[in-house]
């Protein structure tokens, strides 16, 4: 292709690109003045930031340091590092999402969904946001609260990362039915009535599918990562969470030497039969 066209090309790439950056920030802005709380222009960059950061992991596209002081910090670049370690701390704690940085010399960057639980999808070409920092940091709620949480004390974590019962979220939509219907039926919640609650209260377990695909170990290095410590800061729950973590291993054990005796019992039955004459 002749050099002019491939410049042509990239000038109208590069015009697309800014116009969807443009678009998404717009989007932002307008999603994050609704918030009831005052924040200052650097909070507010950095909420912006968050959905930037969370557009580009959508799009499968990478995220460069130019492309963000382009086109969401601006004037406060001399905040960069700050705002990029607040947007990050941010996407972690939400989404599970870790930002790492690819390229150091050109400050490129991408997100890694960190987190084993499986509550993510791929939709065609573009990815949903996912939802395991939201899971985590429920099931962490319900593990500090002597594994069993009442509503109470999970709308107030979820108060604090900015959702609210009966405001509908963003990314998450109505939060309520997030928690008593999607992820219940998804089995990563258990919801059940308090005994004797008149007017009804509830309360959350960890349901099957939480118990299978993550643990009191995993979720308790989230929550200290969310406070900026380390699991045995915790030394209760780093306790039980060992404990927790034995008993894994013995089942896990039993389940491998059972499964192995079938097996054996199964060869030998058939080198039995094998070995067996034919019947006149």
């Amino acid at each position: 292709m002749p050099r002019g066209r491939k410049s042509k090309l990239r000038a109208r790439e590069n015009r697309r690109q800014a116009q969807e950056d443009d678009l998404v920030l717009q989007r932002a802005t307008a999603v994050s003045h609704t918030e009831p709380t005052y924040r200052d222009p650097l909070d507010e960059t950095v909420v912006l930031s968050v959905y930037y950061l969370l557009y580009k992991y959508q799009m499968k596209e990478p995220i460069t340091k130019a492309d963000m002081l382009r086109n969401v910090i601006q004037v406060y670049r001399n905040h960069f590092h700050e705002i990029l370690k607040r947007a990050s701390a941010h996407m972690e704690m939400v989404f599970g999402l870790d930002l790492k940085e690819v390229d150091p010399y050109r400050h490129i960057y991408v997100l890694v969904n960190k987190l084993e639980i499986s509550y993510d999808a791929i939709l065609d070409d573009v990815r949903e946001v996912p939802k395991t920092g939201l899971v985590m940091a429920i099931l962490g709620v319900i593990f500090m609260n002597g594994n069993c949480a009442t509503e109470e004390q999970v709308w107030q974590m979820l108060n604090v990362m900015g959702l609210y019962a009966g405001r509908k979220h963003f990314i998450f939509g109505e939060p309520r039915k997030l928690i008593t219907k999607d992820l219940v039926e998804a089995n990563y919640l258990e919801c059940r009535q308090v005994p004797n609650s008149d007017p009804p209260r509830y309360e959350f377990l960890w349901g099957p599918r939480a118990h299978a695909e993550t643990s009191k170990m995993k979720v308790l290095e989230f929550m200290a990562k969310i406070h900026d410590t380390v699991p045995t800061a915790f030394a209760s729950w780093y306790e039980e969470a060992v404990k927790d973590e034995v008993e894994r291993a013995r089942a896990r054990a039993t389940a491998k030497a059972r499964t192995a005796a079938m097996a054996s019992a199964r060869s030998r039955a058939m080198a039995t039969n094998s070995s067996c004459p034919n019947k006149v």
